[in-house]
């Protein structure tokens, strides 16, 4: 049994079969048994259980979050395959968090997946959020997408957001000033879906994986998170830039 570095009052022992399981993890300098820990202690929520949502979860479950909790109120259809990578063809017709649920514990039976099956709005999202550490958005829809900002700035908590469309991703970190609102003020009046205008599936996975390594960081304390940016990826191109989002002090969400 591994228990880590002494002196801390948050330490979790590990099995051998973790310390195997996490072993490239803890001899990173900035994870090691003390990152390991807080990630076996955190409790993360997917919104989302898409495109985004379903590589963002198969990581951080290898990666050894404690609690995942997948909210998402859709069943798996035929379409959803070409890059949801948590489901299989014997999972259409089913729920998509009950299907995740028992892929995500197949992979890493040490994670507590919990499944709300609801679609979040003003209504639920801040009793729902309230129970997590983090929380990532890989939905496609901004009344969601606002419901989710908003709690997670009322909670305190962080938001990792993600989205994607044809060839193009971006993923940014919010915590407090600015938020997302400050990004996207109002719901743009030609706001587009991946359903409407396609996506590339493998883009789903680079974005959705991109997703799951910013929350990495920020739970281990490791590097320096998206906080305050907006990374872009255009996969046609093979290009990347990042941009700084500036606060807006008449933002409705987090304005003075």
């Amino acid at each position: 049994m591994w228990r880590g570095r002494p002196g801390g009052s948050s330490a979790m022992s590990f099995s051998e079969r973790e310390v195997e399981r996490y072993a490239r993890h803890l001899v990173l300098r900035e994870i090691g048994g003390p990152g390991q820990q807080k990630l076996k202690a955190a409790r993360v929520l997917i919104v989302g259980a898409g495109g985004l949502g379903a590589p963002a979860a198969l990581y951080l479950a290898a990666a050894g979050v404690g609690t995942i909790g997948i909210a998402d109120a859709d069943k798996v259809s035929l379409s959803n395959l070409q890059r949801q990578v948590l489901y299989a063809e014997a999972d259409v017709g089913q729920p998509k968090v009950e299907a995740a649920a028992i892929h995500l514990a197949a992979l890493n039976p040490n994670v507590a997946v919990v499944p709300h099956p609801v679609w979040l709005d003003a209504s639920n999202a801040r009793e729902i959020v309230r129970g997590y550490d983090l929380v990532l958005d890989g939905t496609d829809d901004f009344s969601t997408r606002f419901a989710v900002s908003d709690a997670c700035l009322a909670e305190g908590k962080v938001l990792v957001s993600g989205a994607l469309g044809r060839w193009t991703g971006q993923v940014g970190v919010f915590h407090g000033q600015p938020c997302y609102r400050c990004l996207v003020p109002e719901i743009p009046p030609d706001a587009e879906t991946c359903a409407l205008v396609g996506v590339v599936g493998a883009l789903a996975g680079v974005v959705g994986s991109m997703m799951a390594l910013e929350a990495v960081k920020v739970i281990a304390g490791a590097g320096k998170p998206l906080a305050g940016r907006l990374l872009i990826y255009d996969a046609l191109a093979a290009e990347t830039r990042t941009v700084r989002i500036g606060a807006d002090p008449g933002c409705p969400a987090c304005g003075a």
